[in-house]
């Protein structure tokens, strides 16, 4: 029996490894961290969103410049098939009034532990705290508890992760190894990113308020979102989409009535007594909340147009640090890799997961990336070994 090896636990990586089990092949899972998937566990404390129940082109939209090279793979592991899988391991789903797709539970942990009764089931092994630092000849070697051990597996996949949220695992720490075998990478840099402001002292008292019913603009990208006013500046679902715009240096702005027409905005403008603040004007003619009217104050007091409601300037804004994104962009090029995800200068070496240059916005579209690449790897490398065996 050929011996596969899955290097990072997560879930394109334990998707691989249930593929190659399927096939009949032995597995060992090797996770540096103390437990698996601990990144998919973060994310579910929010609610596990699993996928966006959307059609499949609007679906496949948001991956932007890898849409064409990421198709085949989601086609065979859509949105649905993301929730047929889900179901599959014993989890009631609900999908929002956005499409965005839940376990009824709203947390990761029921699935993670029914997935992996069904891989200890189909006999893959776990190795935690075995921490990979590159290979030995054609030996995998890993840093472990109990010292240095290595691998001679007959296929590897490596799921490694990005570069954002090192503390879950996600170190970017593999580049260098793969760089050192010849292999293309696409530098990284954050996605699904919060925002960096300096806030003045007078917006301390809005700290965790939500920007509500707003709409934002960066270079080409738009997003009607709600964010959140933290005290290093702003995050929120509304603002990640249009980290790929902010990353090429285009300048945020915010439209803080967009449900009012631009006649009925240009009436209660010119009906403006001279005599009303624009504090008051903005609360009693505009009904903006508190937190909008500091916000308002802010950008103007720092250069912005008293006439900027429709279009106000965000400045100062700049991206939060990589290690903080929700995601990256970058990694393994797809000029390194063959249609199976397998390195064209490392036979029977394939990748997947975010360790791959492709990026999404948050709505689900991150973990179907992540399943539909893992399951791709890990059928290919199924059928590499058959092949060569």
């Amino acid at each position: 029996m050929a011996q596969a090896l899955v290097i990072g636990g997560g879930p394109a990586g334990l998707m691989a490894a249930e593929e190659l089990a399927k096939a009949g092949h032995a597995v060992l899972v090797a996770e540096a961290k103390p437990s698996l998937a601990r990144k998919f566990l973060m994310a579910g404390k929010s609610g596990l969103n699993l996928t966006k129940n959307e059609p499949f082109e609007t679906l496949m939209s948001s991956y932007a410049e890898a849409t064409d090279w990421l198709r085949p793979m989601i086609a065979e592991f859509d949105a649905s098939d993301v929730q047929t899988w889900a179901q599959g391991l014993g989890q009631e789903l609900f999908t929002g009034s956005t499409g965005r797709v839940f376990p009824k539970v709203m947390k990761a942990s029921p699935l993670l532990r029914a997935w992996l009764e069904r891989l200890g089931a189909a006999g893959v092994q776990v190795r935690t705290r075995w921490r990979w630092v590159g290979w030995d000849d054609r030996r995998s070697i890993f840093d472990t508890p109990d010292g240095r051990q290595g691998i001679n597996a007959d296929v590897t996949v490596l799921a490694l992760g990005g570069a954002s949220w090192a503390r879950l695992g996600s170190d970017g720490a593999w580049a260098p190894m793969l760089r050192g075998k010849g292999v293309a990478l696409t530098p990284f840099a954050p996605a699904n990113s919060a925002i960096s402001v300096d806030w003045s002292p007078h917006m301390q008292p809005h700290f965790g308020a939500a920007l509500k019913s707003v709409r934002w603009m960066a270079g080409e990208l738009e997003s009607r979102g709600e964010a959140v006013i933290s005290a290093t500046g702003l995050e929120g679902g509304g603002l990640y989409s249009l980290t790929p715009a902010l990353r090429a240096g285009a300048g945020l702005f915010v439209d803080l009535v967009p449900d009012v027409t631009e006649s009925a905005l240009q009436a209660r403008i010119e009906a403006k007594r001279a005599k009303k603040t624009t504090s008051q004007w903005l609360k009693k003619s505009l009904k903006l909340p508190p937190q909008k009217i500091a916000l308002f104050h802010e950008m103007t007091q720092r250069g912005a147009e008293l006439t900027a409601l429709r279009r106000l300037p965000i400045l100062g804004a700049g991206l939060r640090p990589m290690d903080e994104a929700i995601s990256t962009a970058g990694g393994v090029a797809r000029s390194a890799l063959n249609d199976g995800l397998m390195l064209t200068g490392c036979p029977g070496l394939f990748c997947a997961g975010e360790m791959l240059d492709w990026e999404a916005p948050t709505g689900g579209y991150l973990l179907t990336a992540c399943l539909a690449t893992g399951r791709w790897a890990g059928r290919n490398a199924a059928e590499w070994l058959d092949r060569t065996a």
